[in-house]
């Protein structure tokens, strides 16, 4: 058999049922937000409905306004006439810096203050009044129906303000193009000012890099007269130091692979020249040495073999000298021919040794000419060395003021070819900035947009009704669900009582096919399963304050008792404020506070409920003090000697906060049930009422929701009772299983 877990509370008990989550009782999120939605409904409804109007008020009520566009191209570099090199830094094409610079250029009050003077806006008094703008001070007197000169510089800038507020620059993303849009009352004013915006730009971007021009060949023109003239003194500087120090140095030439070769001195050039012939004469004074010693030995040198009478000589004594040897043969030596034959020959041989002895002379000549011509070659070039280290002593500053005029003169050179490119590169023109698409008047309004001032208007009024239900539903902490007397409270949920629309409890009680009957009924059922012997015996019925429905729900219980076979007394413990003796139609004159001041006899304080089949103690006399009544063992005594005559005893008690009573009373019984109102008590006070049953020992088995009304539940309950509420379907079978 299935049981419902009875309740003792403890303040650790109290405090985990505070902290309960809905997650903790297989509630999904979704579902709550549901249930806020659906329990606030009206708060949304309210909200969306409030925003939808004034959506549509506004709508209405908003001046037309009208946008037009201009799209422009922005490219990173302009396209190059010439190869020449203008003032602007260079960068890569994925250089974002400069396009965000451009797009800040765009949004500049210069711009703007541009734009409001070529359209003379700032002398319109209908462009001011379009705006709504402020026209207060001396600046926007008029005289004639026209502003005064005096204020333009204000009014201009008032103008410029009024265009930068109303104009839009969007960059196309990875593109380089941008969209300039203006918006205003005037589709012609819009169309004229975006165009006029676009051209203004571009106008600025050309007198900038013309300013960025002129302001450089300015300051070249300034930095080459500077060195101008120090390169004029520094030459000057070098001549006069090289005429006075005799310094002479011829221009260098260029060398074959196009490079300049620096200048030289006419001493080195002199140096290299009697260097190269005294080599030569070197060379020509050891060649006339070795024929000197080769015709001191006595040989025949190479100047005898070169001369040519020697070699005519020798030739023909050789011509004789082969005829003298032929006659030799036939004659003998005495023979007249042959002794003229070597008369010749002798005659010859004297001739040649003339003749070498001059060759010999010659050589000798020609050595000694050598020797001079080397020692004299020797002693010019050992004298310009020592004028070309002179020279090089005194070129030490010749060569400090050669550098500076050189260094001057690159200095010179280069700016000069840079104020020229300069030039050439200002007086191009090119733009980088081009209209693609010029702006055309606008013949629709962009604003306001009806639709999608309604859905913002729906999606704001959704929005704060669901702010402002969350926020009622944290501020509410009245038990709305049933659900919640287990989530929130902690105990178990014995049922839930719907709200009744009688006045008279006995006259909903005894119609046994009404809602209240119904649902009574489920409470007593799941009271079954309280305990191991069923319904507990001794019951006391308690709530958090007054008019909550326990007194009700005491009857209730123990009419349905009664009406179950059961032997069943109903004790009115509420001795303050008692409504038993009223369902009884009997007077208060005896009842409880009699029992315990010390009277005895129980059955004259019983009266019975003839309409509901059962009986009744009422309360009796008020007393001073009900709590000091109850303090004694009596009521104890009162309840044993009540189950020893019936087999429940129901004891209606008063509620918990701010008196003693109930305490006291649900101490000395079985069980207590604790009674809820829907929607009328917070559950901080049922915790805190709650907390004083747990000290007091009290056995709450559960509790029971009265007044309960199914349209305003969290969930949307439907129990099969046909009044609306009750558990799941699923639930119930459950239960029917079970039992």
């Amino acid at each position: 058999m299935n049981k419902i877990s009875t309740v003792n509370l403890s303040p650790q008990a109290l405090e985990g049922a505070a902290s309960h989550d809905f997650d903790n009782r297989a509630v999904p999120l979704i579902r709550q937000y549901m249930r806020i939605a659906v329990r606030w409904r009206w708060v949304i409804a309210g909200f969306t409905a409030g925003c939808l109007v004034l959506g549509l008020i506004v709508t209405m009520l908003t001046t037309p306004k009208y946008t037009a566009s201009t799209v422009l191209e922005i490219s990173r570099e302009s396209n190059k006439i010439t190869e020449i090199q203008g003032v602007e830094r260079e960068a890569s094409v994925a250089d974002q810096e400069f396009y965000q610079t451009q797009y800040g250029l765009l949004q500049s009050r210069t711009l703007s203050e541009r734009v409001a003077n070529q359209l003379k806006l700032s002398d319109d008094p209908k462009f001011f009044q379009m705006f709504g703008a402020k026209v207060n001070g001396p600046a926007f007197e008029q005289l004639n129906g026209r502003y005064s000169p005096s204020g333009r510089e204000e009014r201009t800038r008032r103008a410029g303000e009024i265009l930068l507020k109303n104009v839009g620059v969007a960059p196309t993303r990875l593109s380089r193009l941008v969209e300039i849009d203006f918006t205003s009352p005037d589709p012609g004013l819009s169309a004229r000012v975006a165009n006029t915006w676009a051209d203004s730009f571009i106008q600025i971007t050309l007198e900038r890099r013309f300013q960025a021009t002129s302001y450089a060949r300015k300051f070249l023109e300034s930095r080459l007269e500077q060195l101008r003239i120090k390169l004029e003194d520094s030459e000057r500087q070098l001549v006069a130091y090289a005429s006075a120090q005799k310094i002479i140095n011829l221009p260098g030439t260029t060398a074959a692979d196009g490079t300049r070769l620096p200048d030289r001195s006419i001493d080195v050039d002199d140096l290299v020249a009697l260097n190269t012939a005294l080599l030569q004469a070197t060379a020509d004074r050891v060649q006339a040495e070795a024929h000197y010693q080769q015709s001191k030995r006595g040989g025949v040198g190479s100047e005898q073999l070169r001369n040519d009478a020697v070699n005519g000589l020798r030739q023909k004594r050789a011509e004789l000298s082969a005829e003298y040897q032929r006659m030799m043969v036939q004659f003998e030596p005495g023979y007249p021919a042959a002794k003229a034959v070597a008369a010749q020959i002798a005659q010859l041989d004297k001739n040649i040794g003339r003749e070498e002895a001059r060759a010999n002379a010659s050589v000798t000549d020609e050595y000694r000419a050598a020797v001079d011509r080397e020692n004299q070659l020797k002693t010019k070039v050992g004298g310009l060395k020592g004028d070309i280290l002179d020279l090089r002593r005194r070129s030490i500053q010749y060569n400090i003021f050669q550098r500076e005029v050189d260094t001057n003169r690159q200095l010179y050179d280069g700016l000069l070819q840079r104020y020229k490119e300069i030039g050439v590169a200002g007086g191009v023109g090119v733009n980088n900035v081009s209209v693609v698409d010029a702006a055309d008047v606008p013949v629709k309004p962009s604003s306001p947009r009806m639709i999608l001032n309604l859905a913002l208007s729906l999606f704001a009024g959704l929005a704060l009704g669901g702010l402002a239900a969350f926020a009622l539903e944290q501020i509410d902490e009245a038990v709305a669900d049933p659900e919640e007397i287990e989530g929130e409270l902690g105990l178990s949920l014995l049922g839930a009582v719907p709200k009744s629309v009688d006045v008279d409890p006995i006259v909903s009680l005894s119609d046994r096919k009404s809602d209240v009957v119904e649902a009574y009924l489920a409470v007593q059922t799941n009271l079954q399963f309280s305990t191991e012997h069923g319904v507990p015996r001794s019951l006391a019925v308690t709530s958090t304050r007054p008019a909550e429905g326990k007194s009700t729900t005491a009857l209730a219980l123990a009419t349905m008792l009664a009406r179950s076979g059961k032997r069943v007394i109903l004790i009115d413990g509420d001795m303050r404020s008692p409504s038993v003796h009223h369902f009884a139609k009997a007077t208060n004159a005896k009842g409880l506070s009699n029992y315990l001041s010390g009277s005895d006899d129980i059955r004259s304080l019983i009266v019975p409920i003839a309409d509901l089949e059962l009986m009744a103690m009422p309360a009796g006399p008020i007393p001073p003090n009900a709590a000091e009544l109850l303090t004694g063992e009596r009521l104890g005594k009162l309840i044993a000697e009540l189950l020893a005559m019936f087999d429940h005893v129901i004891v209606d008690s008063p509620p918990i906060m701010g008196l003693a009573d109930a305490p006291l009373i649900c101490s000395r019984v079985e069980a207590t049930v604790y009674v809820v109102e829907s929607h009328g008590i917070r559950t901080s006070l049922v915790r805190t009422a709650l907390a004083r049953l747990s000290s007091a020992s009290a056995h709450v088995v559960g509790g029971v929701l009265t007044k309960f009304e199914a349209k305003r539940a969290h969930y949307g309950y439907g129990y099969e009772y046909g009044y609306g509420y009750g558990r799941d379907k699923r639930a119930e079978t459950k239960a029917r299983e079970g039992r």
